[in-house]
């Protein structure tokens, strides 16, 4: 780790050369400096892609189009911030949506 001679903020990379934040300083000549960062392999994120990706819950729910049990669900504020919030459901397997206000 290396410090700015003039203001002591810790000197990061600038594209090619190594500089202060803080300041104007930019360091003249080599300065070694290693990068590193280090991977948790156990907290691993999921992405979702594709068609048939759900990343909304499932729920049960009763399709009328297609007599399918579960539907994806979410809540969505579309009124004013007084009204109650309305609910979306829609069918994992015809896809069919259907907006509920409670």
């Amino acid at each position: 780790m290396e410090f700015c001679p003039k203001c002591g903020a810790i000197l990061m990379m600038k594209t090619s050369r190594v500089g202060c934040p803080k300041c104007s300083y930019v360091a003249k000549g080599k300065v070694c400096m290693e990068m590193k960062e280090e991977v948790d392999e156990k907290n691993n994120v999921r992405v979702a892609c594709g068609k048939d990706a759900t990343v909304n819950p499932v729920t049960d729910w009763d399709c009328h189009a297609c007599g399918s049990k579960k539907a994806e669900f979410w809540i969505r504020q579309m009124r004013s911030g007084d009204e109650p919030e309305s609910k979306f459901y829609k069918c994992v397997k015809c896809g069919k949506t259907v907006r509920v206000d409670d």
